[in-house]
């Protein structure tokens, strides 16, 4: 049995009788959970191994966030002269080539591949970021959330956690994705390859995600199809009081397939006046 076998069976065995949070070999597989997903050796969920397909969610490594959570305790943590009172500590070590403006944040547990560039920003323990994606200022990353490679949070973006239940999908936001200003992704929802979210759009899992490029509408709900193009909206819904208008999220198009990502991202922008 390897070693992240023998910590699964550890970890799961805790999670299932909290008593055993008191023997050393439990609290060990769960710290050394903690550690390797810091250095990016396991992950909270794993790509699919075909396009197309699904995310796998590793319950077992949430199960581990949690227990640490219930190991640890409050403490005080400093870096000069900030302090803080948590207690989960502020990761220090990063893979050669991320650049971290302060007072960006990351979390232990949390893993950045190289060329990462985190601004005055938040990752919670659990995520991972992509090689060459911008977190730009005031964005977030919630707890476990997997944000691709070469993407971009746009300011203020609000990527949500997903802890409990351990079993629930994270957040997705796959290879090449741009997340417009003040964008919220919560609630498990996936962002497939290469999709443009324009500033504002919200998306969770009960969203209606209405894709308006064609003769008809197809609606969606808690995932973006790779490419599209997607602003906010609003349709009319009745209630018992009245209609009134609800929000939603319009697939306006997609990015061209004849350019490179760069080039593709500055056409969907200016062709489909997409507010970022």
């Amino acid at each position: 049995m390897s070693v992240q076998e023998t910590h699964q069976a550890l970890v799961e065995a805790a999670f299932a009788n909290r008593k055993l949070l008191a023997e050393a070999d439990h609290r060990y597989a769960i710290e050394g959970t903690i550690h390797a997903l810091d250095r990016g050796e396991v992950r909270v969920a794993s790509p699919p191994e075909q396009p197309g397909g699904d995310w796998t969610t590793h319950t077992w490594v949430k199960e581990a966030i949690l227990l640490y959570f219930a190991l640890r305790k409050v403490e005080r943590i400093e870096a000069g002269q900030l302090e803080w009172n948590d207690k989960i500590p502020i990761k220090t070590q990063f893979e050669q080539g991320v650049r971290t403006a302060p007072p960006g944040i990351a979390r232990l547990g949390s893993f950045l591949e190289a060329g990462v560039v985190l601004m005055p920003s938040f990752i919670n323990i659990g995520a991972r970021v992509g090689r060459g994606t911008m977190v730009d200022t005031w964005a977030t990353v919630g707890s476990c959330a997997q944000i691709g490679s070469d993407c971009h949070l746009a300011g203020g973006v609000g990527i949500g956690g997903v802890l409990e239940p351990p079993a629930a999908a994270p957040v997705i936001v796959e290879d090449g994705v741009f997340v417009g200003s003040r964008a919220v992704i919560v609630e498990g929802v996936r962002v497939e390859r290469e999709a443009v979210i324009g500033a504002g759009v919200v998306l969770t899992s009960s969203t209606a995600i209405l894709d308006v490029s064609g003769p008809e509408v197809v609606e969606l709900r808690g995932r973006v199809p790779p490419r599209s193009v997607v602003i906010p909206g609003v349709r009319p819904k009745r209630f018992p009081a009245g209609e009134f208008s609800v929000p939603c999220a319009l697939i306006i198009g997609r990015r061209t397939e004849a350019t490179d990502r760069k080039v593709s991202l500055n056409a969907a922008l200016r062709d489909f006046a997409v507010p970022v």
